[in-house]
């Protein structure tokens, strides 16, 4: 019989943890995440599911934290939606259940790496990476951006604090241009 082992987008048992000066870059493996999209014609209906069941929906270049759901914008009537990964491990099944046919949901989270910063000020390590005004950008601010090439989703959890999706499978990239990038800032 084979013996799996679940392993980290950048291919180890444990999540990263990095620290650079008075930066720490944390590798979250304790997400799941999933996509939902309203149907054509059916924005009312998903608005209404998704109330009952809890889960919201935010504005345009929005985050709205909650619990057990949170969920940031992507697109017009479309969403990321997060959650605790050991209650919420097959994500899209609950999604798909609570908002019925008002909604199209996939699953997302082998898909996506995510990474959360904390600094007492990320903008100097930002200002590097990419084209977001960090500093002016409020607190729930969510955007798709590009750093190193790599189409990313950031954020702005507070001013000290941000989270960034990319792809799963440039997880060391992302990590090394974060990594480098610190080096230079501090």
């Amino acid at each position: 019989m084979a013996s799996l082992m679940a392993l980290t987008a950048l291919g180890a048992r444990e999540p990263a943890v990095v620290e650079i000066g008075p930066l720490r870059i944390t590798e979250r493996t304790d997400l799941a995440l999933a996509s939902v999209a309203a149907r054509r014609g059916r924005m009312a209906d998903l608005a209404t599911a998704a109330k009952v069941a809890g889960v919201p929906l935010p504005e345009a270049a929005r985050h709205q934290a909650g619990a057990p759901y949170s969920a940031f914008w992507t697109a017009p009537e479309m969403w990321f939606v997060e959650a605790p990964f050991g209650s919420h491990e097959l994500i899209a099944d609950l999604l798909k259940t609570a908002l019925g046919d008002a909604a199209s949901v996939t699953e997302q989270t082998d898909a996506w790496v995510a990474f959360d910063l904390a600094a007492p000020d990320l903008t100097p390590v930002l200002e590097r990476l990419c084209n977001v005004d960090f500093a002016s950008a409020p607190k729930g601010y969510a955007t798709r951006t590009v750093m190193e090439h790599l189409g990313v989703y950031l954020v702005k959890l507070d001013q000290g604090a941000v989270r960034l999706y990319g792809p799963r499978s440039s997880a060391e990239s992302l990590l090394h241009a974060l990594e480098g990038v610190a080096v230079s800032a501090w």
